[in-house]
């Protein structure tokens, strides 16, 4: 390769498309846009969800129920694994439960569930507690926190 066969990349020097410019320029008449209709007109565009006049597939899916916007979404753990995870006398709260996996979001507020049995004294800073959990815990010797 050298200077004299350089040339420029394919399909890169073509001049634009001008239509409407005649009947000559093969592009005259409609213009590339068919007969009539809206598709033909100016300051034409699609609507979001149109699908040419069928019922668009928002309107065509049953919706039922009721969606609640206000819903808190927390992330669940049992006792058992807070078990299985730490030693007696720990103190467990959000970002360790993070640190160690057992939580995914950061940003979930933590809710303590009941499931397992409990033997060990451990102090839980969470943001809720089942009624269940809050006992186990106390019966064991532990401490629960209910954060803000």
């Amino acid at each position: 390769m050298d200077l004299s066969n350089l040339k420029p990349a394919e399909r890169s020097k073509f001049s634009k498309k001008r239509v409407g410019r005649g009947q000559g320029s093969g592009t005259g008449v409609q213009a590339g846009r068919g007969h009539k209709g809206a598709q033909s007109r100016s300051g034409w565009k699609f609507k979001r969800g149109f699908e040419g006049g069928q019922m668009p597939l928002h309107r065509r899916i049953p919706k039922r129920g009721f969606h609640n916007l206000f819903r808190i979404e927390y992330a669940v753990v049992n006792l058992d694994t807070l078990v299985d995870r730490f030693d007696a006398g720990a103190v467990i709260t959000p970002e360790l439960l993070h640190e160690r996996g057992i939580v995914r979001n950061r940003r979930q507020p933590v809710k303590v569930l009941a499931r397992g049995e409990i033997g060990k004294n451990l102090t839980v800073r969470a943001h809720k507690f089942s009624g269940k959990a809050a006992e186990k815990i106390a019966a064991a010797g532990g401490v629960t926190e209910v954060l803000s």
